[in-house]
């Protein structure tokens, strides 16, 4: 459960109730505060969901599971809301945003559209956190199981299979009411179709959404489960009442709120959870007993020991036929492991077609920085089969620095050719990747801190290329991006920007639905933009240059409003950002503004979000507001 969903105080709660068990408590979407990595409060399970709230370097470095959460069974394909009124400092600290400005999850993530996107994102993850096994959160449904068989061959170590029945504080009621199916539908499902395409030795498999009783944890590992998640019940351990008021944060003990003095009612302890999972252990232990095992791998995927409590039927559900649910997998695929049994092959040759990972040569390189931050350079060259380059190298650099990270340009690395995708994912504070060719999809996904910078090399595209009329980076660049800075010589693909917090972005032309979902950071296109530009932008703030006219037709105004560049402070901004760019990669059109720097000025359109200026200008009038008190004291 995230921490916004659900207050801090029981969000520690479980976690160090959790860590005492040698259990692991989940993040949630939403980030985590750093001061909790090195303490009992951290949580093990780290989730990326679409919003990608929170997810830096540093993040995903600190997890010994990494949870790709495609859909929650309590909502499955709706995106979450968090009201304004629960954002706190705290939670917009933590996830990047401003506090008092609502924020939407996407329903879809942005860079999954097959499941090689999904693949994809498994290797960044596991790029990004070589020692942390990735899992993909699925929710129960009519073709679970085939989904869960793509999500097994895109080597996923781990699958949740999540139920209707469970909660959310993010959650509208239509979806609590009217979606999702029960887990047992989805995980008989997953479980089958994994034994009889041969996969379920690949992986580890888990189940929740109402999970209560030691009865249901059987019934669970029956049907094919090794793992189990619990929500409700451990929070009713803690105190919660069942008010049903989590989307509203008036929660009357405390946990699903984040009114500060609500939250001083919140009298719930980790020994709580620790009592409780310590009896619904003793219970499993019994039903165990009664059945003949003796250990939980033995009763993994035997349905054949469930059968249909006659006398609780009824009219209607005497005519259900429960035969596919509880048909054994055993019996369908005779000697098909019934358990994980073995590892997911990620990075041998084999695996990933290549000779040897670039960021292993890169990390060997950089040594001098990791180990003491001493100054390097690295040139080298890339072709779009080195995927999810930067990743394992700023992942270095967090486990040693943290988020400070490194100094900026402490590792300087030029590289020459085509990446592939997610080029720089979660790069991290110190490094700089500079690439002379053209960029995949995916580049700059996760930005944390580091700086990417491509161009085209025109002496070998020739003299008649002209860098601003061309892609030179692809879809879903800077996706959750959370800081750092990019720049492009040349046009993006779509969703550019996408859910970006708090980089610095400057490109010369960009695809459809540019800054969409954005809550942070700051965007300059040199260019023109596709359409739907801006749809749900709750934050920062973007310069569009556009001395056409064309682009309020091609904005989202919804949620923002569009204005010039009115302040000398601004303007200074603004133009600092873009001799930045024409320094770092020569750009025609950087220079070209520049050189008519009065007469460029008045065609920027700035794009402003409405919720983002009303709380700056609340701010600046309580800052105003203190200032005039302590001169008049």
């Amino acid at each position: 459960m995230s921490l916004g969903s659900i207050s801090l105080e029981a969000h520690e709660s479980l976690a160090l109730a959790m860590n005492t068990l040698g259990g692991k408590s989940n993040t949630g979407e939403g980030g985590e505060d750093p001061l909790r990595f090195a303490d009992k409060r951290r949580s093990s399970i780290k989730q990326i969901a679409s919003g990608r709230f929170g997810v830096t370097s540093e993040y995903l470095t600190n997890a010994d599971e990494l949870q790709i959460k495609m859909a929650q069974g309590a909502k499955p394909g709706e995106g979450g809301e968090l009201p304004g009124q629960k954002v706190t400092q705290l939670i917009a600290k933590t996830r990047g945003t401003t506090p008092g400005v609502g924020l939407i999850s996407p329903p879809p993530h942005h860079d999954i559209y097959s499941i090689e996107d999904l693949a994809q994102l498994i290797h960044d993850l596991k790029s990004a956190n070589r020692a942390s096994r990735v899992s993909v959160k699925l929710v129960s449904e009519v073709g679970v199981g085939v989904v869960a068989a793509g999500v097994a061959k895109g080597k996923s170590d781990h699958i949740v299979i999540s139920g209707g029945d469970g909660g959310t504080g993010a959650a509208a009621w239509t979806g609590i009411k009217h979606a999702g199916l029960p887990w047992e539908l989805g995980l008989a499902e997953a479980h089958q179709t994994l034994v009889l395409n041969g996969l379920r030795s690949r992986i580890v498999l888990q189940s929740d959404g109402q999970l209560k009783t030691g009865r249901d944890v059987a019934i669970a590992a029956l049907l094919g489960a090794e793992e189990f998640g619990f929500a409700t019940m451990p929070l009713v351990a803690m105190g919660c009442i069942m008010m049903r008021k989590c989307h509203l944060n008036t929660c009357p003990v405390g946990i699903a709120t984040q009114d500060p003095e609500l939250r001083k009612k919140f009298a719930g302890k980790p020994e709580h959870v620790v009592n409780f999972m310590f009896l619904l252990a003793e219970e499993v232990r019994g039903y165990m007993a009664r059945m003949g095992f003796r250990t939980m791998d033995e009763m993994v995927g035997r349905a054949d020991m469930l059968r249909v409590d006659d006398s609780a039927l009824h009219t209607k559900t005497a005519t259900l036929d429960l035969g596919p649910i509880l048909t054994s997998a055993a019996s369908l695929a005779p000697g098909e492991p019934q358990i994980n049994t073995m590892s997911q092959d990620h990075f041998s040759p084999e695996a990933t077609g290549l000779p040897t990972i670039l960021d292993y040569s890169l990390i060997e390189q950089a040594a001098p920085a990791l180990a003491g931050g001493h100054a390097v350079r690295i040139e080298d060259v890339i072709n779009n089969r080195n995927r999810s380059v930067g990743a394992m190298l700023s992942n270095e650099v967090s486990k040693r620095y943290g988020g400070k990270g490194l100094a900026d340009g402490t590792v300087s690395i030029l590289l020459h050719g085509h990446t592939g995708q997610s080029f720089g994912f979660t790069l991290a504070k110190g490094i700089t990747l500079e690439v002379v060719g053209d960029a995949n999809d995916g580049c700059g996904k996760g930005l944390s801190g580091g700086e990417i910078i491509v161009y085209p090399d025109e002496q070998a595209l020739g003299k008649s290329f002209v860098a601003e009329e061309n892609v030179v980076v692809g879809n879903v660049a800077l996706y959750g991006a959370t800081s750092g800075s990019a720049f492009f010589r040349g046009k993006g693909g779509e969703r550019f920007c996408v859910r970006n917090s708090g980089a610095l972005a400057v490109v010369e032309g960009i695809g459809d639905h540019g800054c969409e979902y954005m809550t942070g950071g700051r965007v300059v296109c040199l260019g023109e933009t596709g359409i739907n530009f801006a749809a749900g932008m709750s934050g920062g703030v973007a310069y569009i240059y556009d001395p056409s006219g064309s682009f309020p037709q091609r904005c989202n105004m919804e949620m923002v409003s569009l204005e010039s560049v009115a302040s000398e402070e601004e303007e200074t901004e603004l133009r600092s950002y873009v001799e930045a760019h024409h320094a770092k990669t020569g750009s025609a059109v950087a220079a070209g503004v520049l050189d008519r720097w009065d007469a460029s000025l008045p065609a920027f359109v700035k794009v402003m979000p409405n919720d983002y200026k009303r709380v700056l200008n609340e701010m600046a009038e309580e800052a105003a507001a203190a200032e005039r008190s302590a001169a008049a004291a």
